[in-house]
C-alpha cells in the first residue's frame, strides 16, 4: 500500500489563506540581511510567503506584515521586482 505523499502547506502573509507551497512566491531575508525574490523556495534564509495576486502584496505592504514576517524593512525595490512579477503571472 503507498501513502500518499504529504504537500507541504503555506500562508500568505497577505490575505492570510493557506495554499501549497509551490502556488505561492517566497520572499526571503538572507543570512547576510539580503531581501530577494526565491523563485525555486530554497534559499537558505528567513523566508515568507505572498499569494500570486497584486492585491495581497498591496496589504501586505499597506500592513507591514511582510517586514515583521522577516524582521526587517523591506524596501521599496523589492516591492516592485515583486508587482512586476505579479503582473507577468496574469
Amino acid at each position: 500500500m503507498t501513502q500518499a505523499r504529504k504537500i507541504p502547506l503555506r500562508h500568505c502573509t497577505g490575505c492570510g489563506a493557506e495554499a501549497p507551497k509551490s502556488e505561492l512566491i517566497r520572499v526571503v531575508r538572507s543570512p547576510e540581511g539580503v531581501i530577494s525574490i526565491d523563485f525555486k523556495g530554497k534559499s537558505s534564509g528567513r523566508g515568507a510567503y505572498l499569494c500570486r495576486k497584486v492585491a495581497c502584496l498591496q496589504k501586505a505592504r499597506k500592513t507591514g506584515r511582510l517586514g515583521r514576517s522577516l524582521g526587517v524593512t523591506i524596501p521599496d525595490d523589492v516591492f516592485a521586482a515583486l508587482e512586476e512579477e505579479l503582473d507577468a503571472d496574469e
